[in-house]
């Protein structure tokens, strides 16, 4: 039986203590993107202590409730962005 519970982005951006919206995900998203291959998704420099806290807790955990949200987040963030969505100017 699974007993873990599935969450989705809106959650993990809640229990991040970030807007959590679908538009201020997606823009969470386009402002920190691309995240350095070389660069650990709990170092990037735009998390807090308490943030960075939860996601290295959590990562840790390969059926942490929250590995799969935050993978996926670690692989948005990965993307480079769509041409379309650069300011252009």
């Amino acid at each position: 039986m699974d007993t873990t519970t599935h969450h989705d982005m809106t959650a993990l951006f809640c229990q991040l203590g970030l807007p959590d919206s679908p538009a201020d995900i997606k823009q969470f998203i386009r402002r920190h993107r691309p995240l350095p291959q070389t660069l650990n998704l709990s170092e990037a420099p735009f998390w807090t202590a308490s943030q960075v806290a939860f996601i290295r807790e959590q990562w840790h955990q390969d059926d942490g409730d929250w590995c799969g949200q935050i993978d996926q987040l670690n692989a948005a963030l990965r993307e480079h962005p769509d041409p379309a969505d650069l300011d252009q100017g």
